[in-house]
């Protein structure tokens, strides 16, 4: 299935609550996915329900984690159990003129599946393109996993067939009862900015990844700046 395709929900994914905030298609999803660099992942044990943060990536039409194999939750995901992924982003705060009516922009995914494994070279390869997605260029100069290293690692991955997006965008929607309560009215944006780096050694300069960032952390100051009173 090809990013512009868009799944058929599933009984559990199938979106009620304003359902026209809704979309299946995958390009919305891999967007909202990409964006991330931590998932929640709820399971279930013998111990109660449970749901943990955790570093993610995408790769194709799947979403990967990993950690050190003695993980309560990687050793459960690894056995096929039944999970159920989440990612969030908060965009903003939606100030209506009534308090009922306050609410969030956001960009949210929901995934439920079974995690596999994966093993031999497709986990170094896998290992890798988790360090690209964070700096690419990266897994290129840095030391690569060794044989322990890796041994000491689990990977899994998910597939995304069954999954949803939920999507809030826009200002307040009050009743038009509301509309001339002489209140302030609007969205206060949010968003996930980089700061400055912090060199820890450079002995062979600063990489373009890196240069990159800063440039961005400087934009972002120079726009927060302007907006300030």
């Amino acid at each position: 299935m090809t990013a512009t395709n868009t799944q058929p929900p599933s009984p559990r994914t199938r979106i009620h609550h304003v359902a026209r905030r809704g979309h299946y298609d995958r390009a919305t999803l891999h967007a909202i996915v990409d964006a991330a660099y931590v998932c929640h992942l709820a399971f279930a044990d013998e111990h109660g329900v449970h749901c943990i943060p955790t570093a993610c990536w995408r790769e194709g039409d799947h979403l990967y984690i990993h950690g050190s194999n003695g993980r309560r939750m990687l050793k459960l995901a690894a056995t096929g159990a039944q999970v159920c992924v989440t990612i969030t982003h908060l965009d903003g705060l939606v100030l209506a003129r009534s308090a009922f009516h306050h609410s969030m922009n956001y960009r949210s995914a929901v995934i439920y599946g079974c995690f596999e494994a994966v093993e031999g070279p497709a986990k170094a390869a896998a290992l890798d393109a988790f360090v690209e997605r964070i700096a690419p260029g990266r897994s290129h100069e840095v030391r690569p996993g060794d044989t322990s290293e890796l041994a000491a690692t689990t990977v899994l991955r998910i597939p995304l067939d069954e999954a949803a997006a939920k999507i809030r965008t826009g200002g307040p929607a009050d009743d038009e009862a509301d509309m001339d309560r002489p209140v302030w009215a609007g969205v206060l944006p949010m968003a996930l900015q980089p700061l400055a780096p912090l060199t820890d050694a450079a002995p062979t300069g600063t990489p373009d990844y890196v240069r990159a960032w800063a440039s961005t952390a400087s934009a972002s100051a120079t726009d927060a700046e302007a907006v300030s009173p």
